[in-house]
């Protein structure tokens, strides 16, 4: 007598069979193959050009006195008053040049820029890596309209997996609790399929890279 089996027990039965039958890995050096085509293009020529086509602005200093010079730019240009830097290294920085900036959260709920550290720079999507390990935590780089990124050259890395390679050397066994990459200003497109900048967040995004914080 022929046994009557459904569609769904057939295909069971092959999955079954399928997972006790051992075969050789199809994709043996996977892990090692580069998920990218090779580019021959500098990673901070790269970063610039892609944050540039998210709507960020790149900013090359080569010491803290370009820095503090094009800072003061736009701090005339956008009328900012409530600067918040949290950061002890950076701090140090804008307090031997006399920059003016709040090393509290006092009047927090008024804030116009948050100036913080980062992780990494990710040149093939032009994504700043950040997370909570850093004095600025969590708030400093979501709340404020203006966000102003200072990153050293040596984080400038090509790909998402040589920043976390950062973070691992970094950090070791204590990797941060929230790892986090921000690409470009924050954007929505739900009301209407209208492209609004700053929606969940910061409305302008600054990364200043600098060659030497001195």
């Amino acid at each position: 007598m022929q046994e009557n089996i459904s569609s769904k027990e057939l295909m069971l039965k092959k999955i079954r069979k399928a997972l006790l039958e051992k075969r050789d890995n199809p994709y043996p050096n996977l892990e090692d193959t580069p998920l990218y085509s090779p580019t021959e293009e500098i990673p901070e020529v790269l970063f610039a050009e892609e944050l540039t086509a998210v709507s960020g602005n790149f900013i090359y200093c080569e010491n803290g006195i370009e820095f503090i010079e094009n800072i003061l730019q736009l701090a005339d240009r956008f009328k900012w008053r409530k600067i918040y830097c949290w950061e002890p290294e950076l701090q140090e920085l804008l307090a031997e040049y006399e920059f003016p900036f709040y090393k509290t959260d006092k009047d927090f709920e008024q804030a116009e820029v948050g100036i913080t550290l980062c992780e990494a720079l990710v040149a093939r999507n032009g994504s700043v890596m950040v997370s909570n390990q850093n004095a600025a935590g969590r708030r400093l780089s979501i709340f404020p309209h203006h966000h102003i990124v200072i990153a050293r050259t040596g984080q400038m890395v090509m790909d998402l997996k040589d920043a976390f390679k950062l973070i691992k050397d970094k950090y070791g066994s204590q990797i941060p609790s929230m790892i986090s990459t921000i690409t470009g200003p924050s954007r929505t497109a739900d009301i209407e399929k209208t492209l609004v900048l700053g929606a969940h967040g910061p409305k302008e995004l600054f990364v200043f890279l600098i060659e030497d914080f001195s």
